[in-house]
């Protein structure tokens, strides 16, 4: 745009010259007083109005503001003498001390986490030496008290109802029946578990049936019938011995993955699932429970050699490890840190079973193919 364009036409009614050029009223005077009046004024643009701020063109559903060069002079102007007193240019920054290197922290209250564990060890270790059936005891506790807290949550994060009752009564059937009966005392008492939960289901409205009693199927396989594999351990001559391999491996493995990675951890595994868990934290599970393993079949297992132990860590790592990934997958799409608060710096007993619960079923094949039933 030109000035030529911005100039408007003659108005009449303008205060002009008196007796020396056009009277008020009147138009131009001639070409004269066109040149004169060309040559001492220069017409302004048009600028258009922007509204004030706060209207609508600050609100992100509105239209964008009106700029550019279209809107505004092209050479940038100075800014006033009194803008400048008013906003200085800002100084340099000064130098910042460095902060102070923060120290790594776990996440939970280990002074309580370690004491907890160590309760746990012994009252487990006495009942497993002691008399088998009050460890089978300790195991169905530990699965109704797991059933609970799962179901519970289920219901407060997502509206799942799975049956409870049932639930509990066959839970703790399948362990019992896995210890007295075996591998298909196990298998009938999940199958009439499952069924316990259909027909529970069936006393309440029909809205969400088909939810509920799939939610159901998936903890009684999930919580008891895994666990049923610890008690069919059990039933060998040495099976407090199979037991006690069962736990070491998966307490160590647990343990290597948290102390490589925390010290050593960078790249992560599965920051989806799990953004605390790293690679090297991995290779400090599969490390601790390989070193572990030699020395449990070695030394604790009648006819067990210490390169089964090797396999039998690496299959160990390789299962805790997916087995708390799992159960971190359902607390992350549940929307929890941890299933319960039973245990002071563990969480609920379904936090302390995840890694275990998988590991059952692998340490009791690979015992079975390794040294047999006993």
């Amino acid at each position: 745009m030109n000035d030529s364009s911005w100039a408007a036409p003659p108005q009449t009614g303008y205060w002009g010259p008196t007796e020396q050029g056009p009277v008020q009223g009147t138009g131009p005077a001639g070409p004269a007083y066109d040149a004169q009046v060309t040559h001492q004024t220069r017409p302004m643009p048009i600028v258009p109005h922007v509204p004030e701020h706060g209207g609508d063109q600050d609100d992100d559903r509105g239209a964008a503001r009106l700029g550019g060069s279209l809107f505004r002079d092209e050479t940038p102007q100075a800014p006033p003498h009194w803008a400048a007193s008013q906003n200085p240019e800002p100084m340099p920054d000064a130098p910042q001390p460095a902060p102070a290197p923060q120290k790594k922290s776990a996440g939970r209250d280990l002074g309580a986490a370690i004491g907890v564990g160590i309760g746990l060890g012994v009252v487990i270790v006495a009942s497993l030496f002691i008399v088998k059936a009050v460890f089978v005891g300790v195991i169905a506790v530990a699965v109704v008290v797991g059933l609970w807290e799962l179901t519970k949550r289920l219901e407060e994060r997502k509206g799942i109802r799975a049956p409870l009752v049932p639930l509990a009564v066959g839970g703790a059937a399948m362990v019992v029946s896995g210890y007295v009966r075996g591998a298909e005392g196990a298998w009938v008492a999940m199958a009439l578990t499952a069924l316990a939960v259909l027909a529970w289901r069936m006393t309440e409205p029909p809205e969400g049936y088909l939810r509920d009693v799939t939610a159901g199927a998936f903890a009684a396989f999930y919580v008891p019938f895994l666990a049923t594999f610890v008690s069919m351990m059990l039933t060998a001559e040495d099976g407090p011995r199979r037991v006690l391999t069962f736990l070491l491996l998966t307490v160590v493995s647990d343990t290597g993955a948290y102390a490589v990675g925390w010290r050593f951890g960078k790249h992560k595994l599965a920051p989806r699932i799990s953004p605390g868990k790293t690679r090297e934290g991995l290779i400090g599970a599969v490390a601790f429970a390989m070193g572990a393993g030699a020395l449990c079949m070695q030394f604790l297992i009648e006819g067990g050699s210490w390169w089964q132990g090797l396999l039998l860590g690496l299959a160990v790592a390789a299962s805790a490890t997916l087995g708390d990934l799992g159960e971190s997958m359902i607390k992350r799409d549940l929307g929890i840190k941890d299933m319960g608060t039973l245990l002071p710096g563990h969480g609920g007993i379904m936090d302390r079973l995840d890694s275990l619960l998988p590991t059952a079923p692998v340490v009791w094949l690979l015992l079975v193919i390794f040294v047999g039933n006993g």
